[in-house]
């Protein structure tokens, strides 16, 4: 019998990473599944009082159309079958019976600030991780490799308390190979992009006016193109832009990655978005310091799901 393997979405992003991991993996019986968790978050988001989050229902429909659009086989929650292996993008939440299982958490992209919640989370076991956001990925310790971006984030992550024995840096799919997005049809070029943040959205205070502002200023006399979230609360924040900087281009779909490669500029906070414009080499401000984020960009090595794979089958037959 073929050895099974679980893997573990959430995002689109995330969603897209695990499906290209798959695809190096097809030798082995494999079973897809949203995010999911037991206890009370469990419940919480059976009542939908977590549609911010991952587990909302927005995102898992999103996620299980992907799915099902690719004919892969679903397994909700994890308890059709004995895994082999759990694959995942994050460790925030290890539900009961996963933790019995081999498990390869990959990383999904930029980690956020460790703020007072992550200090809290690290310090005292009964605080839950994820409280603290993706700050605390890696420190639930419960797998047994741990896929990462570039050198700078293995240094990032041991600094934070992971044994370096189980740090494997691979790169990550969706961002080691950025330069394919030069060749592109958008549009639009030479202007200042904005990719904005779902901070309100995630009960973090923003002072959006004062932001729009301020990107005015940065820009100058070029074009500013505000991207949006795909989380955010898009009717406000058309509304917010129109007002304060009435000349300036709202998009809420299209590909990210294109807007970046033909931007001159880009301005972010933490987003994961930031790692196209550094390995473009985009003037990028954002909440790191340049050489900062340069060690942290994801390795452009154009192979991360095989790696990752690679990875995966070491764990699973070793």
């Amino acid at each position: 019998m073929k050895k099974k393997i679980l893997f573990i979405c959430g995002s689109m992003n995330q969603t897209t990473q695990m499906h290209q991991i798959a695809g190096w993996l097809k030798d082995y019986d494999q079973y897809f599944s949203s995010f999911f968790s037991d206890g009370l978050l469990g419940k919480a988001s059976d009542f939908g009082l977590l549609e911010f989050t991952i587990m909302g229902k927005k995102r898992s429909d999103r996620t299980l159309e992907y799915l099902r659009s690719h004919n892969l086989q679903l397994d909700i929650g994890g308890f059709a079958h004995a895994y082999d292996l759990v694959v995942t993008c994050t460790d925030l939440i290890v539900p009961k019976h996963i933790r019995s299982k081999k498990m390869v958490l990959v990383q999904e992209g930029m980690t956020e600030p460790e703020t007072v919640f992550y200090h809290l989370a690290r310090n005292f076991q009964w605080m839950p991780r994820w409280i603290a956001g993706t700050a605390t990925t890696g420190l639930s310790h419960a797998y047994e490799k741990f896929c990462v971006a570039s050198e700078g984030y293995r240094d990032l992550f041991i600094r934070k308390g992971v044994n370096p024995e189980k740090i494997e840096v691979t790169s990550i799919p969706n961002f080691d190979n950025c330069e394919q997005y030069l060749q592109n049809d958008f549009k639009y070029r030479d202007y200042v992009l904005v990719c904005t943040s779902d901070n309100r959205e995630t009960f973090i205070y923003e002072n959006r006016r004062k932001n729009i502002e301020k990107y005015l200023e940065m820009a100058g006399e070029h074009q500013l193109l505000f991207k949006l979230h795909p989380n955010e609360n898009v009717e406000r924040a058309v509304r917010e832009i129109e007002r304060y900087a009435p000349d300036s281009l709202v998009l809420s779909n299209g590909k990210t990655e294109e807007m970046i490669a033909n931007s001159r500029m880009m301005i972010a906070q933490f987003s994961s978005t930031i790692f196209v414009g550094s390995a473009l080499n985009k003037p990028v401000h954002c909440g790191l310091y340049p050489e900062v984020l340069k060690s942290l960009t994801p390795i452009q090595n154009k192979s991360a799901a095989k790696k990752i794979a690679d990875v995966c089958r070491q764990v699973i037959d070793g």
